[in-house]
């Protein structure tokens, strides 16, 4: 969560990183950094994450065009396995990753649930385009007008059908999200039943 500068001086915090924003780091935190890098300090929870994002298995669910782009993310010019992420799995018990890409009909509910409900946990998930993001614009009965409605929803990739590097973007965004420690979007938001 970022705050404004000058926001705490509104409120009265007198300190002198408050009132000199342009003044960096000082000396002792210098130092510390310095150690911390040098040595490899960390926390448990940070090296558990730092792990989780270099160990992501992904389990693909290609329903339409997207899954075109989708499956293009592991060609030499965009090299998904630089994320850890070398092969997709093909089973949802090997897999913590799993890429909604395309239309859902409502008769693939029940199996893109049942694959859900299969992943270990923790578990993640990425909305691919515009269609299992929010239907698209297949507003009609036949078309589950967004993915979240059955499983928790990390990120969500816009497009129609998105290019493979904004796909590589929603990964990255999701690998910041579990570095920085945000539970997965089922601990926030629990799944529809």
């Amino acid at each position: 969560m970022a705050i404004e500068k000058g926001r705490l001086r509104d409120f009265g915090l007198q300190s002198e990183r408050v009132l000199w924003p342009a003044k960096g780091p000082g000396a002792f935190e210098r130092e510390v950094q310095a150690m911390e890098r040098a040595v490899g300090l960390t926390t448990l929870d940070k090296a558990v994450a730092w792990a989780q994002t270099k160990s992501m298995w992904p389990d693909t669910f290609g329903l339409a065009c997207c899954a075109i782009e989708m499956m293009s993310i592991v060609s030499a010019r965009y090299d998904i396995a630089r994320f850890g992420m070398e092969a997709f799995r093909s089973s949802p018990r090997q897999a913590d990753l799993l890429i909604v890409s395309g239309r859902v009909a409502h008769k693939m509910a029940a199996p893109l649930r049942q694959i859900y409900d299969q992943m270990l946990e923790p578990k993640w998930v990425i909305a691919m385009g515009a269609c299992a993001s929010s239907g698209g614009m297949f507003n009609n009965y036949a078309v589950l007008q967004g993915v979240d409605k059955i499983v928790a929803v990390d990120v969500h990739v816009p497009g129609c059908p998105p290019r493979p590097e904004a796909l590589v973007e929603g990964i990255v965004r999701l690998q910041e999200k579990i570095k920085a420690g945000v539970p997965p979007a089922y601990e926030i938001r629990g799944v529809a039943s």
